[in-house]
């Protein structure tokens, strides 16, 4: 994959056990298109969040950030709303599925939410798992994902890299 993966953005810090009914709130589910769902992203939990998120932003969590139900809806909803990247100190497994599914940049990394708090600017390479907190000059080594993991999410997900390694292939319209 060419050209480097870095965003920039503002730091949104919550707790342990965010879960996707806290993510995504379930009276919502009925909605499927990812920017229906961002305007109600953390509604439960942070009310403002949806509405002064900017695009870019990122959220930054303690452990086991994504856990509850295997709803594809709560990694939709947060790239709905604008955020680029979500850091925190361990992910439940099937949201980080998800996520890479849907083309959600997320990084473990718990030295650096240690250090992060709502409001600090943040640098993040997803090539190298580089994150630096710009508020505070500190810089921290997240495991950086594997190259196809990158290359579905800069496509914007799954079902985007498929379609590309297809045509690639030569095995699409071959009906």
């Amino acid at each position: 994959m060419s050209g480097s993966m870095v965003l920039e953005g503002t730091a949104w810090r919550y707790g342990r056990d965010v879960d996707t009914d806290v993510i995504i709130p379930a009276r919502y589910l009925t909605a499927t298109e990812a920017r229906e769902l961002g305007a109600h992203c953390l509604e439960d939990l942070d009310p403002e969040f949806a509405s002064r998120v900017q695009p870019g932003d990122m959220i930054v969590a303690e452990e086991n950030f994504g856990s509850g139900s295997s709803r594809e809806h709560a990694p939709l909803a947060i790239k709905g709303c604008g955020v680029s990247c979500v850091i925190a100190s361990s992910f439940a497994r099937i949201f980080y599925r998800n996520a890479i599914n849907v083309g959600l940049p997320i990084l473990e990394c718990p030295e650096a939410v240690k250090d992060i708090r709502t409001g600090h600017r943040l640098r993040v390479d997803l090539e190298t798992g580089r994150v630096e907190n710009l508020t505070t000059g500190n810089t921290f080594q997240a495991q950086p994902f594997p190259e196809f993991a990158r290359e579905i999410i800069s496509l914007g997900g799954l079902t985007a890299y498929v379609r590309r390694r297809l045509r690639e292939s030569g095995a699409a319209g071959g009906g």
